[in-house]
């Protein structure tokens, strides 16, 4: 249910004029083509405001929530054109059985919403695995992979879905990961996330969710978590993006 409800609103967000679909590419074109693409999606980014809310449940064995960390910030600029994260809502954190880590901060602020620019095509393994819809979008797919991992990043591994016509990301499924000290039980959870256009032109992401279960060296635990980037405004215009009704319950990600 809650993913459906994900999913229609991303439709319904990317409903209206798009560019006619290209011809057929070969696999090479498309990466080409979707890392120029995605290297402006990411200037681009940088001067928009929008609303970013963080929901993290553990889960016991019959599903019930046995704790919580959730967060809410708006994402501005300061007096001198800096961006700001300003925390708007932080309750008390419930959680028992997890600790987020610096490798979560990492993965919530880069990996989850995965950009992948030409700068960083050379970083990555990218396999064409063939054309595919992503909710009726028509798409090309990769799989993605870091060749090497370096000591402090993140990477993101796993399928990513680029839209035909605008060759653009639309959706990501995968996991964070990198490297870690020896004998560390870092645990990091499978997350999708889905994006959306924002000013008829660029994609970007409105929604991550995960529900998976981390399996550390004493014990497993499961965590369901939500993550929305909602009211995209370009900063210094007076128009407010925003992004159908609020999805209830979703999961995304987190780990230890």
């Amino acid at each position: 249910m809650q993913k459906i409800l994900a999913l229609s609103f991303v439709t319904l967000a990317l409903a209206g004029a798009l560019p006619v679909r290209a011809a057929d590419l070969s696999p090479e074109e498309v990466i080409q083509k979707f890392s120029v693409k995605e290297a402006e999606f990411r200037k681009a980014r940088e001067a928009y405001t929008y609303k970013q809310s963080v929901k993290l449940e553990e889960l016991d064995s019959n599903g019930r929530v046995t704790g919580k960390w959730e967060l809410v910030s708006d994402i501005i600029f300061g007096p001198n054109r800096q961006r700001v994260e300003k925390v708007t809502f932080a309750p008390l954190m419930t959680l028992h059985n997890i600790v987020l880590t610096p490798q979560d901060e990492q993965d919530l602020r880069s990996v989850q919403p995965f950009v992948l620019t030409a700068d960083d095509i050379g970083k990555y393994d990218i396999k064409y695995t063939g054309k595919e819809n992503a909710d009726e979008i028509p798409c090309y797919t990769f799989q993605v992979k870091p060749k090497a991992m370096a000591k402090g990043e993140r990477y993101f591994e796993g399928k990513i879905w680029v839209d035909d016509r605008d060759l653009q990301i639309v959706k990501t499924f995968g996991k964070g990961v990198g490297q870690l000290k020896k004998n560390e039980d870092n645990q990091f959870p499978k997350f999708e996330t889905y994006r959306a256009q924002v000013d008829g032109k660029y994609w970007f992401p409105v929604y991550t969710h995960a529900d998976d279960v981390l399996h550390f060296q004493t014990s497993s635990q499961r965590i369901r978590m939500v993550v929305k980037y909602e009211n995209y405004k370009r900063f210094g215009a007076e128009t407010t993006i925003t992004f159908g009704e609020e999805v209830v319950d979703s999961p995304a990600t987190k780990k230890k």
